[in-house]
């Protein structure tokens, strides 16, 4: 079946048509133009700010006229992912739609529904006319992925809104009424070299073959983190078994909210060291084989002999710091909640391991749904990196969103989704961070729910949208929107 043919035609109309939009965080300003100048052909009031976010309002459907404006929110901006030797660029490259049964996916990359499926139908819902409805603000937020920057510039004095309506959740049948906080860590490790003996033999490792996923969403499968596993193995060669290596790089993952899949690293080791250093990483493998059996069986160590000669490589001060830093920086799940049953509380993931010319950065999501744990996070790193003489920045920090109880946004919402699917959905809080709290923060007394329909593996290649949820909730969306007098 043909993207063209799929229901509701204008939603996954409008879906086409912004994939072929390139629109990785921090390259939003062709997408944002492109919702601009969409909203303008409509004959509609449009709003551009500076940090490119863009809200586009309709009037109220007659009989709506005194019925309390609805904010319609989600993010333009999507996660960026590829499959090794995939030649995509995400800079110019149209996102390649495939459809598979009842899913939607992209081709070896990321499909950006996360959260392409609520400006499609933002846009949807602004295109109609055939649809009942209270005025409505429907804004487009730039940069939800990386800083939530521009969530956390919208200017509150734009809305009369009260309701919000976020359409970034990933499962259908749940309302999502709570959210974590989170921050981002930035650690810096400056590069410092020694020479090297010519004689060394270089390995090129790499681990692979994990399934990565959201680093909120999907902490709490257990999954593996190639940048952790890495870490473990080095110190497992140098501090467990005694090899003596020399670190030349090490490198994996692609953005800090992502489990990352892959690591790399290069090592010199005496020739002497050889055998003993492939018997340690087929035994390191048979232990990551069996402790990630069930979320990550296909997890793989490859490493092969360069023939590249290095004649210089890290000070052993500097690849010391590397291999403690992975292993003793706060990782995965670390409080669960005791009111929420099976909801993580706090986390942590160790996303990205850059490789620069003069340093390696290390990018980590913190998140929490309670600030003071949050807060411990963030103290517990930085006393290691006092420790370590290492620079730690914490950046791009977003509040959490607390439940707010007796909300009659819920209850529409509530009574809408029994009415219409004679059973009533779940109410949910999540881990992941979602915009709503800044939001709130912005439009003073405001209430906020999040729906979405059924998404799967977002943040990697496999990512794919669910095509009758998808027709389901903007079903249930345009039944919501009805319900509000």
């Amino acid at each position: 079946m043909k993207i063209e043919n799929l229901q509701p035609e204008l939603v996954f109309n409008y879906f086409a048509e912004i994939s072929k939009v390139p629109r990785g965080s921090g390259n939003e300003q062709g997408i944002s133009d492109y919702l601009a100048s969409e909203g303008k052909r409509l004959g509609l009031e449009v709003v551009q700010d500076e940090n490119l976010n863009v809200l586009i309002k309709k009037p109220a459907t007659k009989s709506y006229e005194n019925a309390p404006t609805v904010i319609i929110q989600g993010h333009m901006d999507m996660v960026c992912e590829k499959n090794k030797g995939k030649e995509h660029d995400f800079t110019k490259d149209p996102i390649e739609l495939r459809v598979d049964g009842d899913y939607l996916y992209a081709t070896d990359t990321t499909l950006g529904a996360d959260n392409g499926i609520a400006v499609a139908m933002g846009l949807a819902l602004l295109a109609s006319d055939d649809i009942e409805h209270p005025a409505l603000e429907v804004i487009f937020t730039a940069d939800e992925e990386e800083t939530m920057n521009g969530a956390m510039n919208i200017k509150g004095e734009l809305f009369k809104g009260q309701y919000i309506i976020n359409i970034d959740s990933e499962e259908e049948g749940t309302i999502t009424v709570s959210c974590a906080g989170g921050v981002t860590a930035v650690v810096t490790v400056d590069k410092e070299y020694k020479a090297v003996e010519n004689k060394k033999s270089a390995y090129k490792i790499d681990i692979k073959g994990l399934l990565g996923g959201h680093s909120g969403m999907e902490i709490d499968k257990q999954r593996a983190n190639s940048n952790v596993l890495m870490g473990r193995l080095l110190n497992h060669i140098s501090n467990v078994c005694n090899i003596e290596f020399d670190l030349v790089s090490v490198e994996g993952g692609l953005k800090n909210n992502a489990i990352p899949r892959e690591a790399e690293c290069i090592i010199l080791v005496n020739s002497n060291d050889e055998s003993n250093l492939e018997k340690e990483i087929n035994n390191t493998l048979k232990v990551f084989k069996n402790e990630y059996k069930t979320s990550d069986p296909d997890v793989t160590i490859e490493f092969e002999k360069c023939e590249k000669a290095y004649d210089k490589a890290l000070n052993d001060k500097c690849k010391e710091n590397i291999i403690e830093l992975i292993n003793l920086m706060p990782r995965g799940i670390q409080t669960m909640s005791m009111d929420i049953k099976g909801l993580v509380e706090s986390s942590t993931n160790l996303g990205v391991i850059a490789n620069n010319e003069e340093n390696f950065v290390f990018e980590f999501a913190t998140r929490s749904s309670v600030k003071s744990l949050k807060d411990d996070l963030n103290n517990r790193m930085t006393l290691l990196c006092n420790k370590l003489g290492v620079k730690l920045d914490l950046m791009d920090d977003y509040p959490e969103w607390e439940y707010a109880k007796d909300s009659k946004l819920e209850k529409i919402c509530v009574d809408t989704y029994e009415k219409l699917m004679g059973k009533k959905p779940e109410i949910v809080a999540i881990h992941a961070g979602l915009e709503c709290g800044l939001l709130l923060d912005a439009i003073k007394g405001a209430q906020a729910i999040s729906i979405g329909p059924n998404l799967f593996d977002v943040h990697t290649p496999n990512e794919h949208l669910d095509i009758p949820s998808t027709e389901r909730t903007w079903k249930y969306l345009v039944a919501i929107l009805k319900n509000i007098k």
